[in-house]
């Protein structure tokens, strides 16, 4: 006779009495008719269901057909080993509401920390949610509370997200934290954080709180889709700052547009962030910065593959970070300011960036300089980059008012005006006491961002009435390919073709050293810097010890 093991008989012992494997959601109290409210049979099943996971370790799936189902004034207490599945997020949706109970932030399913104990030792594991809708637009609060998510779920073990829209909550869509052996693929989360007035905790599309399993968390965020959301399309951020930052996150072929930041490294160790696109987004498409809450930049990442084009003001935004990083590959294009800004928040790490490797990217049509260093760098490495027709936001200060000036929500035309293509991007108009960032403009017309993701208005009060005067700075004077405006030291920059091939030249030089900007013990060889609007190099402050040779257009120092 055939030894069967002990693990083989407890895996096929039958379901416990009352908590089958499957079940459709229809046959245990759920109505999906949009009108009754589907929470408490929905929390009955969940608890019925977790009971028996609990008793024989067997998963279980709630199967919700075609339907609304209505969710209102309570979020379900998640249980280990249940899974909620869709028809597909045009069939299956959730409808988050509170009219019944302001006080609740009803997301629709939650296990956390503070309300629930959640730790290393109380996870929830082995749940699925796939094929569905969430809208949070009927969550309606006096006050705003991270807690309004989507989905809201802390230590969660082999976890998945896949294939969910989630929408208009009123703070993060999908906000889980400490995932650990999980994955989130084929979400769509779009203006979601819409209570959440863009610096408030939370109020991403994509949200993941990290380091609570320690050094290693396993998480892949893959083929998402995140727009219009209050803060970060898709962020990592260290919840506490004596914990350590945590390695193993990836994030794979994600977009993320229309976002204040489009992914954020706000203190993993490691990130892996590829193939993602991100575009059009108010601040930064990619932010490695102390920002989060623990006030601990990310470090040691690779960005890589990536389009970061048509950002507001920056496309890469750097700040706090201790280093290393690396961004290699990557198309930076069209950013309303600097492709790469190295900046101080006034916060955070407070020594030099360490080992940063910008390598083999493409920058052009940024507003101002491609790379700008506004804090300290040491080993830096900038290698066979090609930074051409930077400097775009190139346009004199302009005044006007009166009869050829009108205001709408989205832009501003003054017909008397004879403005360069794109020369006002990344400027801040001033009306009066309003203020509106430039996205875009032609010869008379300025297109205006909007003044926060997905509102429908660029304008920080009421559009001014016609022929109100309007204000915008001069763009700076110099323009440069690389302008080192901090201690840069012992770094390498080599191989680098930097140049201006248009007809009306505004990259005015390929390498600056501002008067506040220093270079010791460089070394710059073999780059190409002809061809540049002023010049190939404009030294206010020079250089210091290193190696400089071999550098094309050398001797045309300005």
């Amino acid at each position: 006779m055939q030894h069967v093991s002990p693990v083989a008989v407890r895996a096929r012992q039958p379901a416990v009495a009352g908590a089958p494997f499957y079940c459709d959601a229809r046959d245990y109290g759920l109505c999906g008719d949009g009108v009754t409210n589907d929470q408490p049979a929905l929390a009955a099943l969940v608890d019925r269901l977790g009971d028996g996971y609990a008793a024989d370790g067997r998963a279980r799936v709630i199967y919700c057909p075609p339907g609304i189902y209505s969710i209102r004034d309570a979020g379900t207490v998640w249980r280990s080993g249940v899974s909620l599945i869709g028809a597909g997020p045009a069939a299956t949706r959730f409808l988050l509401s509170n009219v019944g109970n302001r006080t609740d932030p009803t997301p629709l399913a939650f296990w956390t920390t503070v309300q629930h104990g959640a730790d290393r030792d109380r996870h929830i594991a082995d749940c699925t949610f796939a094929d569905f809708e969430i809208d949070g637009s009927g969550v309606a609060m006096a006050e705003y509370n991270y807690l309004a998510k989507g989905l809201g779920l802390q230590y969660v073990v082999r976890g998945v997200f896949r294939n969910l829209y989630i929408h208009h909550t009123a703070a993060t869509g999908l906000g889980c934290d400490f995932l650990q052996d999980s994955l989130i693929d084929g979400v769509v989360v779009v203006g979601c954080g819409r209570l959440d007035n863009g610096e408030q905790m939370g109020g991403a599309g994509i949200g993941v709180g990290i380091g609570g399993w320690g050094a290693v968390e396993r998480l892949t965020i893959a083929n998402c889709t995140t727009m219009a959301n209050g803060t970060n399309g898709i962020f990592l951020e260290l919840q506490k700052d004596y914990w350590s930052p945590p390695r193993g996150y990836r994030i794979i072929g994600c977009h993320s547009e229309g976002n204040r930041f489009g992914i954020s490294d706000w203190g993993a160790d490691g990130l892996i962030v590829s193939a993602c696109t991100m575009t059009g987004n108010l601040e930064a498409g990619f932010d490695i910065s102390a920002e989060g809450t623990a006030g601990v930049a990310g470090r040691g990442g690779v960005l890589t593959d990536c389009v970061i084009d048509g950002n507001g003001c920056d496309g890469i935004s750097m700040g706090n970070t201790p280093g290393p990083y690396t961004i290699r590959g990557n198309r930076i294009s069209g950013n309303g300011r600097h492709g790469y800004h190295g900046h101080d928040l006034g916060h955070g790490y407070q020594g030099p960036a360490m080992d940063v490797v910008i390598e083999s990217n493409e920058f052009w049509g940024n507003g101002l300089d491609a790379v700008r260093v506004d804090r300290p760098m040491t080993d830096a490495v900038l290698l066979n980059n090609r930074l051409r027709n930077n400097g775009r936001q190139c346009g004199e200060a302009a005044t006007g008012g009166g009869e050829s000036v009108r205001y709408s929500e989205r832009s501003m035309v003054d017909r008397a005006a004879h403005w360069p293509h794109d020369g006002h991007r990344g400027k801040v108009l001033r009306v009066g006491k309003r203020v509106a960032m430039v996205a875009a403009n032609n010869d008379t017309e300025l297109t205006l961002a909007p003044v926060r993701p997905g509102a429908f208005s660029g304008w920080s009060g009421d559009t001014p009435k016609p022929g109100t005067p309007y204000e915008l700075v001069a763009a700076p004077e110099t323009r440069a390919g690389i302008a080192i405006n901090a201690h840069f030291d012992s770094a390498t920059v080599r191989g680098n073709r930097i140049w201006d091939n248009h007809d009306d030249q505004t990259q005015t030089h390929g390498l600056w050293i501002t008067g506040r900007g220093s270079c010791v013990a460089c070394r710059v060889e073999d780059n190409d810097l002809a061809g540049n609007g002023a010049g190939g190099m404009r030294l206010d402050t020079p250089p210091v010890g290193g190696r400089w040779s071999g550098n094309h257009d050398e001797h045309d120092w300005s």
